[in-house]
């Protein structure tokens, strides 16, 4: 499989505000977790999940509530519990991305 590299932002000289952190990763923001899962069975099954905490963890495993808000391209997908986002503003569990196809 060949890798195919496409020019970042910065590399193409769109301006963005402040540095970035020491690798370049959205784990570089202070209190930010992530965390993934993969599982490869056989010739066949070829699957994952991303977790990002974007709160540090509490001692009894809950997330301090964080601002956030929702938005879709092109409105193709499944986004499982963006009513309460929408209403309430805030998100109080993580992000979990993974491949539904």
């Amino acid at each position: 499989m060949l890798e195919s590299k496409k020019p970042r932002a910065r590399d193409l000289g769109i301006p963005f505000d402040g540095v970035p952190g020491k690798y370049n990763a959205i784990t570089d923001v202070d209190g930010i977790q992530v965390g993934f899962s993969t599982i490869i069975e056989g010739n066949s099954i070829r699957t994952g999940v991303t977790a990002i905490f974007p709160r540090r963890t509490n001692s009894d495993h809950s997330q301090s509530p964080c601002f956030a808000n929702w938005f879709s391209l092109n409105g193709n997908g499944e986004i499982t519990g963006i009513h309460r986002l929408a209403e309430s503003g805030l998100l109080t569990c993580p992000i979990l991305i993974t491949n539904t196809l």
